[in-house]
Protein backbone atom coordinates (compact mmCIF):
# COMPACT_ATOMS: atom_id res chain seq x y z
CA UNK A 1 0.00 0.00 0.00
CA UNK A 2 1.11 3.57 -0.73
CA UNK A 3 2.45 5.58 1.95
CA UNK A 4 2.14 8.58 0.84
CA UNK A 5 -0.08 10.41 -1.52
CA UNK A 6 0.39 13.87 -2.98
CA UNK A 7 -1.83 15.63 -4.81
CA UNK A 8 -1.86 18.97 -7.09
CA UNK A 9 -4.17 21.94 -6.52
CA UNK A 10 -5.51 23.72 -8.92
CA UNK A 11 -7.98 21.51 -10.91
CA UNK A 12 -7.03 18.65 -8.92
CA UNK A 13 -8.42 19.42 -5.56
CA UNK A 14 -9.99 22.44 -5.83
CA UNK A 15 -11.59 24.05 -8.89
CA UNK A 16 -10.20 27.42 -8.97
CA UNK A 17 -10.48 28.48 -12.37
CA UNK A 18 -13.01 31.19 -11.98
CA UNK A 19 -11.44 33.14 -9.07
CA UNK A 20 -8.01 33.03 -10.96
CA UNK A 21 -9.67 34.27 -13.96
CA UNK A 22 -11.54 37.09 -12.09
CA UNK A 23 -7.98 38.03 -10.62
CA UNK A 24 -5.89 37.91 -13.94
CA UNK A 25 -8.90 40.03 -15.87
CA UNK A 26 -8.95 42.64 -13.05
CA UNK A 27 -5.05 42.97 -13.71
CA UNK A 28 -5.23 43.16 -17.57
CA UNK A 29 -7.82 46.14 -17.40
CA UNK A 30 -5.70 47.29 -14.94
CA UNK A 31 -2.69 47.11 -17.13
CA UNK A 32 -5.09 48.60 -19.96
CA UNK A 33 -5.25 45.38 -22.35
CA UNK A 34 -8.51 43.11 -23.72
CA UNK A 35 -9.53 40.24 -20.96
CA UNK A 36 -10.22 36.50 -21.62
CA UNK A 37 -13.21 34.19 -20.93
CA UNK A 38 -13.13 32.33 -18.14
CA UNK A 39 -12.68 29.10 -20.43
CA UNK A 40 -9.67 30.39 -21.92
CA UNK A 41 -7.88 30.21 -18.47
CA UNK A 42 -7.87 26.50 -18.90
CA UNK A 43 -4.89 26.79 -21.14
CA UNK A 44 -3.58 29.57 -19.48
CA UNK A 45 -2.61 28.07 -16.36
CA UNK A 46 -0.51 25.02 -14.97
CA UNK A 47 3.03 26.68 -14.70
CA UNK A 48 3.43 29.18 -12.24
CA UNK A 49 2.11 32.68 -12.08
CA UNK A 50 4.55 34.21 -14.64
CA UNK A 51 3.43 32.04 -17.28
CA UNK A 52 -0.14 32.81 -16.60
CA UNK A 53 0.18 36.73 -16.99
CA UNK A 54 2.74 35.79 -20.41
CA UNK A 55 0.15 33.53 -21.76
CA UNK A 56 -2.75 36.29 -21.09
CA UNK A 57 -1.09 39.56 -22.38
CA UNK A 58 -1.14 40.19 -26.00
CA UNK A 59 2.15 38.14 -27.62
CA UNK A 60 4.06 41.07 -28.55
CA UNK A 61 3.57 42.38 -24.58
CA UNK A 62 6.48 40.24 -22.47
CA UNK A 63 8.28 42.91 -20.99
CA UNK A 64 9.57 42.61 -16.98
CA UNK A 65 7.79 46.19 -16.04
CA UNK A 66 4.58 44.89 -17.29
CA UNK A 67 4.58 40.96 -15.90
CA UNK A 68 5.65 42.99 -12.77
CA UNK A 69 2.67 45.13 -12.71
CA UNK A 70 0.37 42.00 -13.50
CA UNK A 71 1.40 39.75 -10.74
CA UNK A 72 0.79 43.07 -8.33
CA UNK A 73 -2.45 43.73 -9.17
CA UNK A 74 -3.65 40.16 -9.48
CA UNK A 75 -1.74 39.17 -5.92
CA UNK A 76 -3.55 42.34 -4.49
CA UNK A 77 -6.91 41.03 -6.08
CA UNK A 78 -6.68 37.12 -5.38
CA UNK A 79 -6.00 37.66 -1.91
CA UNK A 80 -9.41 39.10 -1.11
CA UNK A 81 -11.23 37.00 -3.93
CA UNK A 82 -9.67 33.65 -4.18
CA UNK A 83 -12.86 31.89 -2.88
CA UNK A 84 -15.62 33.49 -4.49
CA UNK A 85 -16.07 30.89 -6.90
CA UNK A 86 -13.93 28.20 -5.23
CA UNK A 87 -14.97 24.99 -4.58
CA UNK A 88 -13.86 21.24 -3.97
CA UNK A 89 -13.89 19.11 -6.95
CA UNK A 90 -17.30 16.38 -5.83
CA UNK A 91 -16.01 13.52 -3.53
CA UNK A 92 -12.41 14.82 -3.48
CA UNK A 93 -13.03 15.51 0.89
CA UNK A 94 -14.24 12.14 1.34
CA UNK A 95 -11.42 10.74 -0.51
CA UNK A 96 -9.06 12.76 1.91
CA UNK A 97 -10.85 11.69 5.02
CA UNK A 98 -10.35 8.11 3.42
CA UNK A 99 -6.78 7.95 2.67
CA UNK A 100 -6.36 10.00 6.16
CA UNK A 101 -7.92 7.16 8.00
CA UNK A 102 -5.77 4.36 6.57
CA UNK A 103 -2.86 6.21 8.13
CA UNK A 104 -1.28 7.61 4.51
CA UNK A 105 0.46 10.70 4.80
CA UNK A 106 -0.99 13.97 1.94
CA UNK A 107 0.47 16.22 0.64
CA UNK A 108 0.16 19.29 -1.58
CA UNK A 109 2.47 20.66 -4.49
CA UNK A 110 1.39 22.91 -6.25
CA UNK A 111 2.71 25.70 -8.86
CA UNK A 112 0.75 28.36 -7.44
CA UNK A 113 2.29 30.68 -5.20
CA UNK A 114 2.90 29.81 -1.60
CA UNK A 115 0.60 32.15 0.35
CA UNK A 116 -2.14 31.51 -2.24
CA UNK A 117 -1.91 27.69 -1.96
CA UNK A 118 -1.39 27.68 2.19
CA UNK A 119 -4.62 30.06 2.20
CA UNK A 120 -6.87 27.85 0.23
CA UNK A 121 -6.04 24.69 1.79
CA UNK A 122 -6.03 25.60 4.86
CA UNK A 123 -9.51 27.22 4.00
CA UNK A 124 -11.32 24.19 2.22
CA UNK A 125 -9.70 21.48 4.11
CA UNK A 126 -9.85 22.06 7.77
CA UNK A 127 -10.18 18.46 8.31
CA UNK A 128 -7.41 17.25 6.48
CA UNK A 129 -3.91 17.10 7.52
CA UNK A 130 -1.46 17.42 5.15
CA UNK A 131 1.69 16.63 6.10
CA UNK A 132 3.68 19.07 3.77
CA UNK A 133 1.70 21.97 1.37
CA UNK A 134 4.31 23.27 -0.97
CA UNK A 135 3.67 25.83 -3.83
CA UNK A 136 5.37 27.96 -5.96
CA UNK A 137 8.60 29.69 -4.44
CA UNK A 138 11.45 31.75 -4.88
CA UNK A 139 14.27 30.32 -6.26
CA UNK A 140 12.57 26.61 -6.10
CA UNK A 141 11.98 25.04 -9.75
CA UNK A 142 7.83 24.67 -10.46
CA UNK A 143 6.95 21.53 -12.24
CA UNK A 144 7.52 19.66 -14.29
CA UNK A 145 11.01 19.86 -12.63
CA UNK A 146 10.58 17.07 -9.90
CA UNK A 147 11.71 19.23 -7.44
CA UNK A 148 9.01 20.09 -5.13
CA UNK A 149 8.04 15.89 -5.36
CA UNK A 150 11.40 15.08 -4.11
CA UNK A 151 11.52 17.52 -1.32
CA UNK A 152 8.34 16.01 -0.09
CA UNK A 153 9.42 12.55 -0.26
CA UNK A 154 12.50 13.86 1.57
CA UNK A 155 10.50 15.37 4.51
CA UNK A 156 8.23 12.49 5.08
CA UNK A 157 10.86 9.74 4.35
CA UNK A 158 8.96 7.99 1.70
CA UNK A 159 10.52 6.28 -1.38
CA UNK A 160 9.05 7.08 -5.23
CA UNK A 161 7.65 3.51 -5.52
CA UNK A 162 5.75 3.71 -2.02
CA UNK A 163 4.35 7.42 -3.35
CA UNK A 164 1.04 8.04 -5.72
CA UNK A 165 0.87 11.52 -7.41
CA UNK A 166 -2.52 12.81 -8.85
CA UNK A 167 -2.79 15.54 -11.05
CA UNK A 168 -4.71 17.20 -14.21
CA UNK A 169 -2.53 18.19 -16.69
CA UNK A 170 0.38 17.51 -18.82
CA UNK A 171 2.25 19.23 -16.51
CA UNK A 172 1.72 17.18 -13.53
CA UNK A 173 2.00 13.78 -15.98
CA UNK A 174 5.43 15.18 -17.13
CA UNK A 175 6.25 15.78 -13.66
CA UNK A 176 5.67 12.54 -12.78
CA UNK A 177 7.55 11.06 -15.58
CA UNK A 178 10.86 12.78 -14.21
CA UNK A 179 10.63 10.62 -11.01
CA UNK A 180 12.03 6.75 -11.69
CA UNK A 181 9.34 4.50 -9.31
CA UNK A 182 6.45 6.84 -8.92
CA UNK A 183 2.74 5.99 -9.83
CA UNK A 184 0.73 9.11 -11.02
CA UNK A 185 -3.41 8.99 -11.98
CA UNK A 186 -4.26 11.78 -13.98
CA UNK A 187 -7.56 13.09 -12.82
CA UNK A 188 -10.09 13.45 -16.05
CA UNK A 189 -12.25 16.01 -14.06
CA UNK A 190 -9.54 19.28 -14.11
CA UNK A 191 -8.62 21.99 -16.64
CA UNK A 192 -6.94 19.44 -19.00
CA UNK A 193 -8.31 17.02 -21.25
CA UNK A 194 -7.44 13.21 -20.62
CA UNK A 195 -5.50 13.13 -24.25
CA UNK A 196 -3.14 15.49 -22.87
CA UNK A 197 -2.47 13.52 -19.87
CA UNK A 198 -2.36 10.00 -22.38
CA UNK A 199 0.62 12.45 -24.53
CA UNK A 200 2.56 13.24 -21.33
CA UNK A 201 3.39 9.84 -20.34
CA UNK A 202 -0.31 8.94 -17.91
CA UNK A 203 -1.04 5.66 -18.19
CA UNK A 204 -3.80 5.46 -15.16
CA UNK A 205 -6.46 7.58 -15.00
CA UNK A 206 -9.78 8.53 -12.39
CA UNK A 207 -13.17 9.43 -13.77
CA UNK A 208 -14.25 10.59 -10.23
CA UNK A 209 -12.61 10.79 -6.31
CA UNK A 210 -13.57 7.13 -6.00
CA UNK A 211 -11.38 5.38 -8.64
CA UNK A 212 -8.08 7.14 -6.59
CA UNK A 213 -9.24 5.32 -3.53
CA UNK A 214 -10.18 1.94 -4.81
CA UNK A 215 -6.83 2.15 -6.57
CA UNK A 216 -4.87 2.99 -3.48
CA UNK A 217 -6.59 0.38 -1.32
CA UNK A 218 -5.70 -2.14 -4.22
CA UNK A 219 -2.55 -1.57 -4.53
CA UNK A 220 0.10 -4.16 -3.68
Amino acid sequence: MFKLVIFDLDGTLLNTIGDIAESCNYALKMCGYDTHPINKYNHFVGNGIMKLFERALPPNVKDNKTLREMKEYFMWHYSKNCDVYTKPYDGVIDLLIKLQSHGCKLAVASNKYQEATEKIIAQYFKEINFTKVLGQREGIPIKPDPYILHEIMDYTGVKPNETLYIGDSGVDATTACNVDGLTFIGVCWGFRDKEELKSCGALIFAEKADDIYNFFINAD
